[in-house]
């Protein structure tokens, strides 16, 4: 299958791309996607580098291809992308839109804004393709609401207001997707404990492991590998579910080895803390403090005393 890069830095580009008319407003635009005309270059496999903010919204009378893999997406489903994102998509089927649409907003529209400063704390937008959100028809017309609204806003003459109310809309659009993410998160149980119980195994399976001084200290991402998921999906569904992040459970497991460590063995602290995968003993020392409230040495006093 032939494969292709395009680089989409600008609204504007992106019109331009799928032949659309000039976009109304430079830095932020809502397109159709039942408008757009598939090409002959749709039947190649496309890495797209997107310079956007963008929400897609997408549902079809069976399957899509996204990457390698095939996503059901007769319930209608949401994905985010955040600036240069590298976006592989292809279309192998004749598989049509049923209802669409794709809300791209440049980063230079958010700069200085609160929305701006905040962005980061929607994790969803680094979330990956098979960790779509799934909406029911009532959350779908709470977001076509404020997508029209959106739209309303740039199509009117360009003034002083604009930005704002834009602004307001796109934030208010990102905190309903963060609570219905949160529904999902909870609606969709069996999946959750699954990767909960997986979770669990793999943490059990690493810490077992008396090799840790050559492994090091586990990062988020190779959980996250390992369980076919992005760190931030990982992340946000163990603090759904458990009230602490991935590195919290992993700083946890750290902190009951190394008590047995230190109360079952004689080793000193710097050993310790470099058999757990530690290159510095201090940084040891202050995850250790942080979660129990004592230093290493603190703690073994105390408990022999």
């Amino acid at each position: 299958m032939p494969e292709s890069f395009i680089n989409i830095h600008s609204i504007s580009e992106f019109h331009r791309y799928y032949s659309l008319e000039s976009p109304k407003h430079p830095l932020v635009s809502v397109i159709d996607l039942t408008k757009i005309k598939r090409k002959d270059a749709d039947s190649a496999q496309h890495f797209h580098h997107l310079g956007l903010y963008a929400a897609v919204y997408k549902k079809f009378d069976g399957s899509f291809k996204y990457g390698r893999s095939d996503y059901d997406f007769q319930e209608g489903a949401l994905m985010f992308i955040a600036p240069d994102q590298i976006v592989q998509t292809s279309s192998d089927t004749d598989t049509e839109i049923d209802e669409g649409w794709f809300l791209a907003f440049h980063p230079d529209f958010i700069y200085g804004s609160e929305l701006g400063k905040k962005i980061r704390n929607y994790t969803f937008f680094d979330y990956s393709s098979n960790e779509a959100l799934y909406v029911s028809d009532e959350e779908k017309k709470t977001l076509e609401t404020i997508i029209s609204a959106i739209q309303t806003e740039y199509s009117k003459n360009i003034d002083r207001h604009t930005q704002g109310l834009i602004l307001n809309n796109i934030e208010l659009l990102l905190n309903y997707c963060d609570r219905f993410y949160e529904r999902q998160f909870f609606t969709r149980s069996k999946v959750s404990n699954d990767i909960l119980h997986n979770f669990e195994q793999l943490l059990n399976h690493y810490f077992d492991d008396e090799n840790l001084i050559d492994k090091g200290i586990p990062e988020v991402k190779y959980f996250a590998e390992k369980l076919y998921l992005s760190s931030n999906y990982l992340s946000d569904l163990l603090t759904k579910y458990s009230g602490k992040t991935t590195i919290e459970h992993i700083h946890l497991r750290l902190v009951d080895k190394a008590k047995n460590l230190l109360l079952g063995t004689s080793k000193s602290i710097s050993e310790i803390a470099y058999e757990l995968g530690f290159e510095h003993p201090s940084h040891f020392t202050k995850v250790f403090k942080t979660k129990t409230g004592l230093s290493p040495l603190h703690f073994r006093k105390n408990q022999i005393s």
